[in-house]
Order: structure tokens, then sequence, then C-alpha cells
């Protein structure tokens, strides 16, 4: 039996432009990040961008050849500032304009590509962003879709056991304390945001699709994501949840929807 769920973290199948930020992204993440992108869509350009004469980044040069990423070689030509998100911010305008692509990756964890992201939202591109759970909010609310790496590398578990991700503070790049993360204090946040989505979804009967929840809770939170509660899907977050579920046939052999509501 299938069933009409949804995948929120699916948008299209669009041809997208893949531009990493080498100063801020570790590179032990890039396999799993390079499948995580191709659920949504094909990169058409894969690029990477920072100053390669740096020791800091001398680990992405081995991954680069097997995973057909191109190098941009951009030089920090003043002490402190960062050049290497100039030349990301100009090529991916190139880009846009050369109306190649039907949405943007932009993986960095840097508040310095809010308004690209923003711009390029307002051309009509469809914006994925990537970054560590450091990630400045302002960033994160600008993408259509945001995923942090950590999830990414996450093994699967079973959904009886939710993890519970936690990250002590540290400072980042930028000077700024990273804050703990504890998804199981966040639990009665999540009911709320997928509660009131159902509300403004809802039928006379209480009864909203799955599929138009997932939807709207993404747009409410960009950086929603079942994995960041330990479940690979929205259904058995659902369940979790407590929400009631109703199975309808579709009028299609083997296939359902799902439909929820909040518990009377």
């Amino acid at each position: 039996m299938k069933y009409l769920t949804p995948t929120i973290q699916t948008l299209n199948d669009l041809r997208l432009a893949v531009l990493i930020d080498a100063d801020n992204i570790p590179y032990s993440n890039v396999k799993g990040m390079l499948e995580e992108i191709a659920r949504y869509g094909t990169p058409t350009f894969k690029r990477i961008y920072g100053d390669w004469t740096k020791p800091t980044i001398s680990g992405w040069k081995s991954v680069l050849l097997e995973n057909a990423i191109t190098p941009v070689q951009q030089y920090g030509y003043t002490k402190g500032k960062n050049s290497t998100d100039s030349a990301m911010i100009i090529d991916a305008m190139d880009i846009l304009y050369s109306g190649k692509v039907d949405g943007f990756c932009i993986v960095s964890s840097d508040s310095d590509f809010t308004r690209l992201a923003t711009r390029l939202r307002e051309a009509g591109m469809k914006v994925i962003g990537i970054g560590e759970r450091k990630t400045p909010p302002s960033f994160i609310v600008a993408c259509d879709k945001f995923i942090y790496l950590e999830i990414i590398n996450q093994p699967p578990v079973p959904v009886e056991q939710p993890v519970k991700i936690k990250k002590k503070g540290r400072q980042d790049t930028h000077g700024r304390k990273s804050e703990e993360v504890d998804t199981q204090s966040n639990v009665k946040k999540v009911r709320t945001l997928i509660a009131s989505s159902i509300n403004d979804l809802a039928d006379e009967n209480g009864w909203a699709f799955l599929g138009d929840v997932g939807n709207l809770i993404l747009k409410k939170q960009p950086d929603f994501d079942p994995r960041n509660y330990g479940f690979t899907k929205l259904t058995p977050l659902i369940k979790s949840l407590e929400f009631e579920i109703d199975e309808r046939d579709s009028g299609r052999d083997n296939i359902r929807h799902i439909y929820i509501r909040i518990r009377k």
C-alpha cells in the first residue's frame, strides 16, 4: 500500500547552481551534502570558493576531483576581509542572468549571504541553504529551505528513539558563541508549529491534508526538518506527537491520502 504523504524536503526536480564557501564549511561533509542536494534536483554548476593558498582549507583539495567540484581561487588581498563572499555573490548573479538554472544551493554558515538569498528569491529562484547550526537566523529565513549539516551526517535511528542533538557552546569564526541545541526541549515548540499549521488549513471538521501541512510548515520555518527530532519523515514525527490521523482512499489503486487534525 502506498501513501501520498509529503516529503517536505523536496521542492522540485530543479537545475541547481551549488556554490560552496570553503571558509565556512568542513570538507568532511561533502559526500553527504551532495547526496542531500541530489534529493532536490540536478546540480548544473558545482563551484567552491576560497583562497587555496591557505592551509586551513587544504583538506578540500582531495575531495574536489572525485566530486566534480570546480575550485575558484580568490586571494584575500586585505587582512580580516573575506573576499570569498564577494566572488560567490558575483558568480551567483552571473549564473542568475544566464537563465540556465531554476534554483541555487548556497553552502555556508555565514550571514553575509542573506541579501544574496533574498535577491535570488526575488528573481523567482528557489534557494536552498546548507550550513552548520551556528548559522545566523537571518540567513536561514532568507532561504526557501535550510538544512543543517549535522543532520545530514547523522545516522538513521529508530522512530521510537528520537535523537537528542547537543552541541557545547563555542565561538565561531566571527567570535559569536553558538547556542546549545537540545531537541527534546523543542518538542513543545514543534507541536505548536504543527498545530497552528493544521488550524490554518483545516476543514470544518478540523482535518487537513498532511502534504499541505508540511508545505506550510516549511514556509513558516525554513529550517524545519523531521531529522532535527530523530525522524526520517514527517509522518512518524506527527504520530509521535499524538495528532489524529485518517488514511483515506485516493481513488487510485494502492494509494492513500493522509489527513491529520488536533486530538480533541
